[in-house]
Formats: C-alpha cells, sequence, structure tokens
C-alpha cells in the first residue's frame, strides 16, 4: 500500500444549511482533504479554504467510525453529498473504498446520496447506489466542461477525460440511476463558445443524462486566482490579459457571451428534452419518494 497522508477529523457528515444551492442535498460528506485532479480553475484552491497543499490527496482519520456515528445521531433522513469540495474517486479510493464503504453505511441508515465527480470509477459502485435508490433519492452528476478531449487535458490533466465520463455516464444511466452533468464553471475565452457547449449537450443526452445545469461563470478568489493565472500563461499565452482587462481582481466571472449563450444552452435543453432549471431538477431526482421518507426516523 502507498504511502498515505491522514488529517483528524471529528465529524465528516455536515448539515448543509439553506443556502445550499442544490436544495436536495441536505448533508455534505468529504472523506479525503485535497484532490489531486489538477484542474487550472479548481475554486477549492483559494486561500479561504486553508488547504495550502491541495494537490496532495489526505484521508480523515477513522473516516468510515466518523460516519457511522454521525449517520447514527442525525434525527432527520436526506440526502448525503459528496463531491463539493474534492473528488471522492480519486486514485486513493480505488484502493482504500473508502467512499463505497461510506455509501454503504449511507445505505444501512436509509439516507440518500448524491455524488460529483469527474471520475469514472464511480460506476464500481453502482450496485450501491442500485440498492439507496430503492428507498431514498440517489444521483451522480459528472462535471464536464470541455466537449474535446485535446483541451479537457489541458484544463483538467489528471482526471478521466471526456469521453471516458460520458462512457461512465451511460453505464450510470443504463443502470437507471438519476444522472445529468454539471456545465460549471464556463470559463471566459476558453470553453465559453456554442460549439463547445452544444456539443456537451447533445453527448449528455446521447449518453442517457436526465439534466445539464449550469451557471455560465467562474469564480477566482485569492489563492485560486493565481494558480489558474500562471495555468493560462503555460497552456494558453494571451488569455490571461484578457482576463485582467475585463475583470479585474473581479470574484465571479461571467463570459462575455453570457446572455446569448445562456438562450442557446436553454433552447437546446428544450429540444433535447433535458432538464435544466434546478427545482425541475430536484422534483424530478425526488419522484417517488415521499416526504415521510426523509423526515424523522
Amino acid at each position: 500500500m502507498q504511502n498515505i497522508q491522514t488529517v483528524p477529523a471529528k465529524s465528516i457528515i455536515y448539515r448543509t444549511g439553506n443556502a445550499s444551492t442544490l436544495s436536495w442535498l441536505d448533508y455534505s460528506m468529504n472523506i479525503y482533504r485535497g484532490c489531486n485532479h489538477g484542474c487550472i480553475y479548481c475554486d477549492s484552491r483559494s486561500n479561504c479554504f486553508r488547504n495550502m497543499d491541495f494537490d496532495i490527496v489526505k484521508v480523515k482519520e477513522n473516516a468510515l467510525q466518523i460516519i457511522r456515528d454521525d449517520l447514527r445521531r442525525k434525527v432527520k433522513l436526506g440526502v448525503v453529498h459528496t463531491g463539493a469540495m474534492s473528488d471522492p474517486y480519486n486514485p486513493l479510493e480505488a484502493e482504500l473504498k473508502l467512499t463505497r464503504n461510506a455509501l454503504e453505511l449511507i445505505n444501512a441508515f436509509g439516507f440518500g446520496a448524491s455524488i460529483a465527480t469527474k471520475s469514472s470509477l464511480v460506476t464500481r459502485d453502482i450496485d450501491v447506489l442500485c440498492d439507496i435508490k430503492q428507498s431514498a433519492p440517489a444521483n451522480v452528476s459528472f462535471s464536464v466542461i470541455a466537449a474535446c478531449d485535446e483541451l479537457c487535458k489541458k484544463i483538467e490533466p489528471n482526471v478521466s477525460v471526456t469521453s471516458e465520463r460520458f462512457e461512465a455516464l451511460s453505464k450510470i444511466a443504463g443502470s437507471g440511476i438519476f444522472c445529468g452533468v454539471y456545465l460549471n464553471p464556463v470559463l471566459p475565452f476558453l470553453t465559453d463558445t456554442e460549439e463547445n457547449v452544444l456539443q456537451i449537450l447533445r453527448m449528455a443526452k446521447d449518453a442517457g443524462a436526465k439534466y445539464v445545469h449550469t451557471y455560465m461563470s467562474m469564480t477566482l478568489r485569492p489563492g485560486s486566482r493565481e494558480y489558474y493565472f500562471a495555468q493560462l500563461d503555460n497552456y494558453f499565452p494571451g488569455i490571461r490579459e484578457k482576463y485582467v482587462r475585463r475583470y479585474g481582481m473581479r470574484k465571479y466571472n461571467q463570459s462575455p457571451n453570457e446572455k446569448k449563450l445562456w438562450g442557446v444552452f436553454a433552447a437546446e435543453c428544450e429540444r433535447l428534452g433535458l432538464l435544466y432549471d434546478m427545482n425541475a431538477i430536484v422534483f424530478a431526482n425526488r419522484i417517488g419518494y415521499d416526504d415521510r421518507q426523509l423526515t424523522l426516523f
């Protein structure tokens, strides 16, 4: 077994609060700290998260025992989301199976599960997700921002390329699990083209996705901004200057094509029958699950 770094933890499953963007997600879970996918735009690199060696994946000590105790103490059932701060299917997961074991605990305690990932490794756990969906919502969202594998390799160098993600999504969809795509973030001057957006939508539909959700923007905060700009200089000379001129030190960077691109995006989703409004996605994910299944024990 490879040398694995650990970090202490008192709790792992937290209430998301009313501010959660995805309102079906009642709890968040991060078993790992850091991520080695190398995505050049990752907001989790930001200084505010105080993870200065972000590229080194660390495991939270006694994670499964803590998760078991956290779930046992919850007085309200709900959906547990994983993948917000670090991908739950990093290379360590193939060996350690902590995410898989955590899903088994989530199933045993009657909770639902939501996963956000860029890795095809999630298909390994289709059997557990199918068990979960028998009594509670289960969903998998693949983050996809570049339709072209070549561009994907530059901006997301250490992860399953786009074509592999859609192959994995097809397997997830084929098992009957509710799944879709997060087209987030949209990188100004790099991925904010009609061609890229339309191709992702069509690939998602062909793979069996039920939804595609997007914001048409990206977040740049201290820490992540400097790293992103350095990578732009390496791979996309001249693009950094466009950011500086247009956005300065702004935190939220919306595509210059946002209005037109949103219209194209929405129209194509309607044509393809893909959900894109979050309220509609939440409603569809909960169909068949009575509120009584997600309230008091």
